[in-house]
């Protein structure tokens, strides 16, 4: 099975807020751990051309930081699964979400408790 994420993107990392990214990684994954990935340049920071981008890029997953709630339910009503209040460094981000182990609220920036 193929799965499709949008991840907004500052810099290396998700994108605090859903509305003020223009660059966006949009990645692809299948059970058989095949990946491949690809940055796209919106012209503008824009919440509808993100949720454009979602549905035309037939997108199962956004995973993003802070998102408007009228976003938000837009992209569930379309079917995407929305991931939001996330935070943390890409790479580990779709390393956490290949394994199973990404929810909404995740912050890859906490340090593990101490033992």
């Amino acid at each position: 099975m193929t799965k499709k994420i949008l991840i907004p993107l500052y810099n290396n990392e998700v994108a605090p807020r859903f509305d003020l990214s223009t660059d966006v990684l949009m990645a692809e994954y299948t059970d058989n751990g095949d990946y491949s990935e690809r940055v796209v340049v919106l012209p503008q920071a824009s919440s509808e051309d993100l949720c454009a981008l979602a549905t035309s890029g037939n997108v199962d997953i956004v995973i993003c930081g802070g998102i408007g709630e009228e976003y938000y339910q837009y992209l569930i009503w379309k079917g995407i699964t929305v991931l939001d209040d996330v935070t943390g460094p890409v790479d580990e981000i779709i390393h956490e979400m290949r394994h199973g182990r990404l929810t909404a609220g995740t912050n890859l920036y906490l340090l593990p408790p101490a033992e």
